[in-house]
């Protein structure tokens, strides 16, 4: 089973181009009911095995323009650190109502920006020159985004450089699959170094396996299928999947108080009986 999801995932990505984050946490949480920090580390680790096949095929053909991945790592490297540390915070003190909400939002805004670039694909003014200083300062959210979600990269990373850079469109998605890459190594290191899961190792080796798997397939059969219709169609999906998140996270938060009322009615009536399990101790005593 996990081996088919890591191979229908690593298809699914080779032939839209929609991120490995942004699809495997969701699909590992609604498939396999992982909790969503297992879910999340897994998903990290997964997209950086996937990206370590594509990113040196982009190298070769010489779409990486190294100056500007520089650029990137400046902010995205501390971003995702500090993004990692806080999911490590709020997953062992927080509400799960955070983790799904803070998934759901960028799950939803990810495919929403897919959608966006559907309808209107020469809709962003490109730059005369690349802008260092706000491509560092904006990768800096972005690393947070990844570590704290493993989604984000792909579509956030995307906008930022056809926004705040000159780079053909080959050489945005070269360039961002190797920033991306980077930050999957960094996140996943630090959440697998802060513990695993039971199991975790065996999940992720075979969700690898499939991986390179579909990752080739996917690459090989990508120039024969129209992707167009497919991105659209995983998109739509993705925004409803997004959608679905938030109410959970909203169902989850809303569970939290009744729990509270139910423990404040116990402490309540626990004097109570106390004081009536002692009443006919005090008349045999009479």
């Amino acid at each position: 089973m996990e081996m088919l999801i890591g191979f229908s995932i690593a298809v699914v990505i080779a032939l839209t181009g929609v991120g490995a984050g942004v699809v495997t946490a969701p699909v590992l949480i609604l498939a396999l009911h992982l909790p969503v920090e297992a879910a999340v580390t897994a998903a990290l680790a997964y997209s950086a095995i996937v990206k370590l096949i594509v990113v040196p095929i982009q190298v070769a053909r010489r779409q990486v323009n190294f100056k500007i991945l520089g650029y990137m790592l400046l902010g995205g490297l501390p971003g995702v650190i500090a993004g990692s540390a806080l999911f490590r915070r709020v997953a062992a003190h927080g509400s799960e109502s955070i983790l799904y909400a803070v998934l759901g939002a960028i799950i939803t805004f990810s495919a929403a920006w897919h959608l966006f670039r559907h309808f209107s694909p020469a809709s962003i003014v490109r730059p005369a020159a690349e802008r260092p200083g706000w491509i560092a300062l904006i990768m800096l959210p972005i690393g947070a985004e990844v570590g704290f979600s493993s989604s984000g990269a792909g579509a956030l990373g995307t906008l930022a450089l056809l926004s705040l850079s000159p780079l053909s469109a080959s050489q945005v998605v070269g360039t961002d699959l190797a920033f991306g890459l980077a930050i999957a190594l960094a996140g996943s290191g630090f959440h697998l170094a802060g513990g695993m899961e039971p199991g975790s190792l065996a999940l992720l080796a075979k969700l690898a396996v499939g991986g390179v798997f579909g990752g080739v397939l996917g690459s090989g059969v990508a120039p024969r299928i129209p992707n167009r219709r497919l991105r659209l169609i995983l998109s739509v999906w993705l925004v409803i999947l997004g959608i679905e998140f938030c109410f959970q996270a909203a169902r989850f938060a809303t569970r939290i108080p009744r729990t509270d009322r139910l423990h404040e009615q116990a402490s309540r009536e626990r004097p109570s009986i106390h004081r009536s399990a002692a009443a006919p101790g005090r008349l045999m005593a009479r």
